[in-house]
């Protein structure tokens, strides 16, 4: 999932953060970047960049592409999770520092948002984008 994303920003990123969902039957992804101190999401890429940079392809045929991919990756983790008789997350936040190297992943296995009757995983995903923005994690 991290290599995926990576891909997409090229390589030159700070930080990759990754949002994965399965609960109920319905699978879920999305993710932003930590670019030259700001947070921003894929399509916002060349929001991030400072003057000499090159911009970033952020076109939605590719930004689409990356999330089926996610999506297929939540996929093969609930295989994983049968074949070995575990509990598939039903939320996965994956943080990756790309300067030091260091990963880190949060998983939940209760109902996150398809027992409420209005929030969706989006709005889950734009909660955590804005506390991590506003808290500078």
């Amino acid at each position: 999932m991290i290599s995926i994303c990576m891909e997409y920003v090229e390589d030159r990123a700070d930080k990759v953060y990754v949002y994965a969902s399965r609960e109920e039957g319905v699978t879920a992804s999305d993710f932003f970047y930590m670019i030259n101190d700001k947070y921003v999401e894929p399509h916002k890429l060349n929001d991030a960049l400072e003057n000499e940079e090159e911009s970033y392809d952020v076109s939605a045929e590719r930004n689409f592409m990356v999330l089926d991919i996610l999506n297929e990756d939540i996929g093969k983790i609930k295989a994983l999770c049968k074949e070995y008789k575990r509990d598939m997350p039903t939320e996965m936040k994956l943080i990756y520092d790309v300067k030091s190297g260091n990963f880190k992943a949060e998983y939940k296995y209760d109902l996150v948002y398809t027992h409420d009757e209005i929030k969706t995983a989006t709005h889950i995903f734009n909660e955590w984008f804005d506390e991590i923005k506003n808290n500078n994690l």
